[in-house]
């Protein structure tokens, strides 16, 4: 009888775990499965895809507006929530059909149901053990909840897909990605819409030029915006309104708030501890580069992981670590530069340092920037501005990190990223001649240091 029933059993059938066991089902491992929800995890089913779809939908409103000073008339006729909601979760389930069908078709075997860990090679699964050589744990994350009196009142980031109809007024607490993302498509719905950050700013880690200069723009897209706003509390009113409080004794009144104060890893009652499994004061489980935690046979990747909680990173993490087991080929994942985006409105992008981190790792720098109105909007009322921004090294003139707030930031700086990837310098991105009229022909044109 074999030791083992599988070579690879990963829990979680998130994109990371998902693509792990198939490329390591494809060099050759028996790999199993379990995923007691739906396969994409959060990316799919409450992150990154219906979001996006939301956002879409949210800019809809804006661009009718701007088509008609194009000459466009009776472009919209109105919106219908329930028509947004059932058409995402049509493509959701076709999604979550792909995946199954891909790890299917490698040989992967899918096991429906909550895995825990019994020992270092020991899965619980619906009252079955099974024994593994290796075990990889890519269960995701799950929202923060709202340690405040009556913060069960507020909803989380997973639960606004879900919603039966739209607030009239909605309350975004949170200055991250998320709250930006969410403040930005309630808004654009049509939703009297108020964000509440206890900061002095968004996105805290990304360049502060771009989160100061978002909070301006999205406040010219009808976001209200707070900031030290720190709540305390939130009771219930009449008419199903909500009061939140804030620790300046302030209040504001909403039909729904939204708690959009981050995610942590979702790896609560696993039995990771009981295994000897190591984590951080985050919960997180700690791992070395090859995602190896401090039991041998146990694995980790993904935002169980909280190291860079990208879905793309994930896939990264899940390919190298196929390679490391089974490959023959030990690969450690390579977190830097690494290009993000944040679809607000307008859409942020970033990649490499920002102006901070630069000069906290003593790198003296040259900074390029550039802020104008698109020439979409010319012909409109719109004031929106785009902005770029070049972090270059003033000794060896290579571009560190290049950012943008504006129309397809995430499409414009997906191309940069590999120019700052290969280590390009000023020189180049000069010598490359511009596409015009497009917003991304600036960062190659910017040729004046900023003050």
């Amino acid at each position: 009888m074999a030791q083992y029933d599988f070579d690879l059993f990963t829990i979680g059938g998130g994109s990371g775990g998902v693509r792990a066991a198939r490329m390591c089902a494809n060099f050759g491992a028996r790999a199993a499965i379990a995923e007691s929800a739906r396969f994409g995890g959060t990316c799919v089913n409450v992150g990154c895809i219906p979001k996006k779809l939301f956002a879409y939908a949210a800019h809809f409103r804006e661009d009718f507006e701007i088509a008609a000073s194009f000459g466009w008339t009776g472009a919209a006729h109105g919106f219908d929530w329930s028509t947004l909601v059932a058409n995402k979760d049509r493509e959701i389930a076709r999604l979550n059909g792909v995946y199954e069908r891909l790890l299917a078709n490698a040989g992967v075997e899918i096991l429906r149901g909550r895995a825990t860990l019994r020992d270092a090679h020991t899965v619980e699964l619906n009252g079955k053990a099974y024994r593994a050589k290796t075990i990889l744990v890519a269960t995701g994350s799950r929202p923060h909840r709202l340690e405040i009196p009556g913060g069960d009142l507020a909803i989380n980031s997973d639960d606004v897909f879900f919603l039966e109809r739209l607030p009239r007024r909605a309350l975004v607490l949170g200055g991250g990605y998320i709250a930006a993302e969410f403040a930005s498509i309630f808004a654009g719905l049509g939703v009297a819409t108020t964000l509440a950050y206890r900061g002095k700013r968004l996105l805290r880690g990304f360049d502060a030029e771009l989160g100061e200069r978002l909070g301006v723009e999205m406040q010219k897209k009808s976001v209200a915006i707070r900031f030290g706003a720190a709540p305390a509390r939130i009771e219930k009113r009449a008419e199903a309104a909500l009061e939140t409080f804030f620790v300046d004794g302030s209040s504001t009144q909403a039909d729904l708030v939204l708690a959009a104060t981050g995610r942590g890893p979702n790896i609560r009652g696993m039995g990771l501890e009981s295994a000897g499994v190591k984590l951080a004061e985050d919960g997180a489980v700690v791992v070395d580069a090859y995602s190896k935690s401090s039991v041998d046979s146990i694995y980790a990747i993904g935002d169980a992981t909280d190291r860079m909680n990208l879905t793309p990173v994930a896939i990264a993490e899940g390919m190298a670590l196929a390679r490391t087991l089974f490959g023959g080929e030990p690969t450690a994942m390579d977190y830097d530069n690494v290009p993000t985006a944040v679809f607000s409105n307008p859409n942020l992008a970033s990649v490499g340092l920002s102006e901070e981190k630069a000069r906290g790792l003593g790198r003296k720098v040259d900074l390029y920037k550039a802020t104008f109105r698109a020439l979409k909007h010319s012909l409109s009322a719109s004031e929106e501005k785009t902005f770029m921004k070049l972090v270059v090294d003033a000794e060896s003139q290579q571009v560190l990190g290049a950012h943008m707030i504006g129309p397809d930031a995430g499409e414009i700086i997906q191309g940069i990223a590999i120019a700052v990837k290969l280590g390009a310098t000023k020189a180049q991105f000069d010598a490359t001649i511009g596409i015009h009229p497009t917003a991304a022909e600036e960062f190659v044109t910017m040729r004046e240091q900023a003050a």
